[in-house]
């Protein structure tokens, strides 16, 4: 059996593109927001510190709290 070998290459190495600090800072700040609105919502909303009336918001995240090991009821 014969074996061959692939000649090596002599073209230039690849460089990873350069991404500013600045581009990234907005979209890091906007989903760490919607991420402390999320665990709010999921973590807290419910009782005395509750900013919605009633107890849809508690339905709709419930299985989310049992999941994560909030304590509900």
């Amino acid at each position: 059996m014969a074996q061959s070998v692939a000649p090596p290459t002599t073209g230039s190495t690849a460089v990873p593109a350069k991404l500013p600090i600045g581009a990234i800072a907005p979209w890091a700040v906007f989903f760490g927001v919607v991420m402390l609105v999320l665990l709010y919502f999921v973590g807290a909303e419910q009782g005395a510190t509750s900013l919605v009336s009633g107890e849809g918001v508690h339905e709709w995240v419930h299985d989310a709290r049992h999941l994560l090991g909030f304590p509900c009821h």
